[in-house]
Formats: structure tokens, sequence, C-alpha cells
């Protein structure tokens, strides 16, 4: 039995072949819509792009190998690869989810699926029995974020596995923050990944796309009827910017999470921050989860300024000259940006607060730059509240 290759190998070597056609070592970029047939229904393996392409499912083939999974399936976007799962449940289900969400799933749980008669439950879900107060005779599906956005709250994958277990219910987790290379809940029970590959997995910052990894053979055929039927799939130069950026994800990570542990250590000494989100630090609910389940703590940060209020977050974000304001995150440039006014704005005030998403919290992506430039541009923009 041939050995299983390690992760930063699989990075790069999992699940790909150099072409049949010329042995091109990258996967070459299939630009084309159709292709032609020996006989009607009688082709090579592909009929038409939005069934299936060889560059995305070379691509399909890598996400399901860095995320020890199966089968892969890769999206026009993060939401369309989440809408692609909701479309699995019908009138009546209902989901349960962490309370702490990212501003663009709940948009679509609340404005899009609940309308059509989807029921969901939002809780803290860093408290297991809160989870289990949730869940009742219609729950089909329980969607995780660990860490969540933008909060970095830590939820326990196996334990929440253990609860879905036997229930017939699925168990989805949004991998964006953490990505395979730190965590990877189909080993700890999950049913479904889900990626924003415009994040981490692309790391460049030059594409959107999105991504679902399952073990399954029927939900990945049911997953794939769905997304073959509605269409939103990753073209090819999208499916050759993500493996590309594959390719780069064990190095990249390996940075951001050191990169992240300065700037984390940097702003917790600082006597102008009142508060600072970060998994790794010991004092942190759920730490301990998190050391159990994630390799490291990644580099994914939010903080709040001390006696800070909109206006303070707005004036030190606008002031940052390393950081770049701007929406997104997992790119090899440091982001800063502002979830109440940007990433989180089409939450209720009232609900977003509930979570601690306050007008004063910054959220930051730790890029891959040196860390003392990033450090250096976080204290002066900070000066201007002393």
């Amino acid at each position: 039995m041939k050995k299983p290759l390690h992760f930063n190998s699989r990075t790069i070597h999992g699940g790909q072949h150099p072409d049949k056609a010329y042995g091109a070592v990258m996967p070459p970029i299939y630009q084309t819509s159709t292709f032609a047939q020996e006989s009607p229904g009688v082709h090579r393996g592909f009929e038409y792009s939005r069934s299936g392409n060889p560059t995305r499912q070379a691509l399909e083939n890598s996400l399901a190998s860095i995320e020890n999974g199966e089968y892969g399936l890769a999206f026009s976007s993060g939401l369309a690869a989440m809408d692609t799962v909701l479309k699995l449940l019908g009138p009546g289900d209902e989901v349960v989810s962490t309370h702490d969400l990212y501003g663009g799933s709940y948009r679509l749980f609340r404005r899009v699926f609940e309308p059509l008669g989807i029921r969901f439950r939002f809780v803290d879900m860093q408290h297991l029995p809160r989870i289990e107060e949730a869940i009742g005779p219609k729950t089909r599906l329980i969607w995780v974020e660990t860490p969540t956005n933008p909060m970095m709250n830590i939820i326990d994958i196996r334990a929440v596995a253990s609860l879905a277990s036997g229930r017939n219910i699925l168990l989805a987790v949004d991998n964006t923050f953490a990505t395979p290379y730190l965590q990877q809940p189909l080993d700890l029970g999950a049913d479904i990944v889900m990626h924003s590959a415009t994040k981490y997995l692309g790391g460049h910052s030059d594409v959107v796309a999105g991504a679902l990894v399952v073990r399954d053979k029927d939900l990945a055929d049911r997953l794939y009827f769905l997304q073959n039927a509605s269409g939103a799939i990753c073209g090819p130069m999208d499916s050759y910017l993500v493996l590309r950026g594959i390719k780069t994800l064990h190095v990249r990570m390996q940075r951001h999470c050191e990169n992240g542990r300065e700037v984390a250590a940097f702003l917790r000494a600082h006597p102008l921050v009142e508060k600072v989100y970060w998994p790794g630090f010991e004092d942190h609910p759920n730490h301990q989860v998190a050391r159990a389940q994630m390799s490291d703590f990644g580099g994914m940060i939010s903080f709040v300024p001390k006696g800070a209020d909109y206006q303070d977050a707005v004036r030190i974000a606008e002031s940052l000259r390393v950081f770049t304001l701007a929406e997104s995150l997992g790119g090899v440039e440091s982001l800063a940006g502002h979830p109440a006014s940007m990433t989180h704005a089409s939450i209720p005030r009232e609900e977003r607060e509930k979570s601690g998403v306050t007008d004063a919290l910054l959220r930051l992506s730790v890029g891959i730059e040196d860390a003392r430039d990033l450090v250096e541009d976080l204290r002066q923009a900070l000066s201007l509240l002393g």
C-alpha cells in the first residue's frame, strides 16, 4: 500500500497528475465551454464546462486531498457553496448556527432561505448545552464557523459532531479562517467542509471562489446535482488561480501564524487597546479546544481600542499605511476592516452587538510582510488616540 503524502506535499501533489496531452506539470487552463463528442453521448469524460471541466476537476481533486476528503466541489464564491448546501433542505427544516456569524452568511440565511420556509436558530456555540437545547425534531443542519468571524470564538467540532450523530442532522463547518493547514473538520466528525476559497486558499486577493469537501458519495452526488443544476461553478481561470494558491498554502500559513502571534502580543500589551480577540491566548475562551483541534492559531485578530467609539475606529482604520483598509482576508497582504460598517453591516445593529461586534471593533487579517512593519503601522495608528 502506497504511503500517503504529508500535508505540505499534498498541497503541491495531492490529487494532481501531469496533463495527459503534453505532460504539463501545472493543469492547463481549459478555457472552453464545450467538448467534441465522438458520437452522441460518447466523449472523453467532459461534455460541457458547467457539468465538468478539466481545470476545475484538478482543483476539486486538490481540495479533497488537503481536507482529507473524497469529493471536492468548486464554486463561483463561498456563498454559492453555502447556497448549494442549503438547497439540500426544504420548507419546515431547521438550521442551528452560531450567533456570531459572517454577515454574508447571515444575510443568505435570513433574507434568502428563511422566506422559503427554512427556520434558523442562532446560539452561542461555545457552550454545548445551548446547541443541544436548540436542536429539535426538524433540525437538519448545524452550521459552524470556527474560529468565528470576527470574534474569533472557538467551537468544539468533535463535540458538535457527537450531538448531530444518529439524528439525521448534517454538520457543516466553514473552515475559511483556519484552512486545512490548521484544522481538518472531516477528521473531527463533520459531514461537509466549506471554504471561501477567495481567502487563504487563493491567497493573493485576485480571485473569488468557493469550495465544498465531503467523504460520503451519496452526499457528494446530491451536491454535484445541485452544483450542475444551479450552475454557480468555478470557471477555468479562477480554478487555476485557486489551485496555484493552494500550492503555497503551507508556507504562507506558517508566516501568517508567526506574524499573527507577534501582532496579537503587541496589541495586548498596548495601553490604548482594551480587548484583543485571538485564540492563541491561554485565557481565550475555549483556548484548550483550539489547541486540541488546531495546529496553530492563525493570522486573524480582532481588537477594540480603549474608550473608542465609531469615529475613533474609523480614524484608526483610515490611518493605517501597511495594512490596507479593504473587505476580505487571507491574502499575502495585511488587511484591516471595520466589521460594523463593512463585512457585518447586513446584520441589524442590535444582533451584531449581542455577539460583541460593536462600532469600535476592528478586524485584522495579518499578512506575510515583515512583522516589525505591521507592528509599527499599528503603533502609529493607535497613537492618534493618545
